[in-house]
């Protein structure tokens, strides 16, 4: 079953972002990682300018290799069609992992 965490707000610097992220956000994806019935997780960003890119895709590569075979993916978006298109497609994806995704609408 595939798990979601949404991040709802995190620091508008890449450094101060992705130190947030680790310090308030991260024990939370390892934790519904660790469920039984959880096979994947897409951890749902706020959209970010492009310094953020780096931070987000080793994130999720990383936390990734942590927990294979489980999958762990990023996608960077807004509520709305965008991001329910990208669950969509990323629930019946099971070759997909540690991936950024940027959805934008």
């Amino acid at each position: 079953m595939m798990r979601q965490l949404e991040v709802g707000l995190l620091p508008s610097g890449a450094l101060d972002a992705a130190t947030a992220f680790m310090a308030f956000h991260l024990e939370a994806a390892r934790a519904l990682l660790a469920e039984v019935d959880c096979t994947a997780l897409v951890i749902v960003l706020p959209p970010a300018p492009h310094d953020h890119r780096d931070w987000r895709l080793a994130m999720a590569r990383d936390l990734a290799r942590e927990v294979a075979p489980k999958r762990v993916n990023v996608v960077a978006a807004a509520a709305g069609d965008a991001c329910d298109a990208a669950l969509h497609f990323l629930s019946d994806a099971p070759g997909v992992t540690g991936q950024y995704l940027l959805c934008h609408e």
